[in-house]
């Protein structure tokens, strides 16, 4: 029973092809092609207006040098949007439900930000190893926590996103085999359960739109004490 409930975490195959892949290629079926419509456009009008609010939210924290990274961030934002959702939808699984391929992503843009401090800033930068006014005796100890603090930021971005997702896919997959349990044997608690699973269906949904938003958003106040 245990191995069932976490199959759902490696990507099912059909004809040996990963099904996330032709689950990832339908919103690119969304984007219009360019033609003499395409202001006009009612979807084009809204993924731009959508893309604009996105990337007017992460560059709220950033001053006009960190707007250069406006399109990286942008461009995270919408990948991560894109799996989160699309890894809801059935016969598919969640890439960011593997701790892997978050780490793939918070690490190097991590390790970029902070050496865009060191080559811009690098006093600033190292001054924050060592707040000011620290005592003598403490600043050993201090500099070694703030470094371990430091470091340990890509590994936080990587397993928030992994455990958030990871746990609304098993509770999921828990209430809705209890779900088709119980349907037999108590019908009137097997409806209750199937509307407590639709409720948090929804509430998977805004999940994996705010785990995408919380991770691209750290990152961008990451960038913004490196610069």
């Amino acid at each position: 029973m245990n191995l069932s409930f976490f199959d759902q975490f490696a990507s099912p195959y059909f004809m040996a092809i990963p099904l996330i892949l032709i689950s990832m290629l339908f919103p690119a079926l969304l984007i219009p092609s360019p033609d003499n419509r395409w202001i006009t456009n009612r979807l084009s009008t809204l993924q731009s207006w959508l893309l604009h609010l996105i990337a007017k939210q992460l560059m709220i924290p950033l001053n006009k040098k960190g707007h250069k990274w406006a399109l990286i961030l942008a461009s995270l934002m919408m990948l991560l949007l894109t799996i989160n959702l699309m890894g809801l939808l059935p016969y598919t699984f969640t890439p960011t439900t593997q701790l892997s391929m978050n780490m793939a992503l918070a690490f190097p843009l991590w390790l970029a930000t902070l050496l865009t401090g060191l080559r811009n800033q690098p006093s600033i930068a190292l001054g924050h190893l060592l707040p000011e006014g620290t005592p003598t005796p403490l600043i050993p100890a201090l500099i070694l926590i703030e470094t371990t603090s430091l470091l340990i930021r890509p590994l936080a971005l990587g397993v928030r996103l992994t455990a958030n997702l990871t746990a609304g896919h098993l509770l999921i997959q828990l209430i809705s085999t209890a779900t088709m349990a119980l349907l037999p044997i108590l019908p009137a608690v097997s409806i209750l359960t199937a509307m407590i699973l639709f409720l948090l269906t929804i509430l998977e949904i805004a999940v994996a739109m705010i785990q995408a938003y919380v991770f691209v958003l750290l990152l961008s106040l990451y960038l913004q004490e490196n610069i």
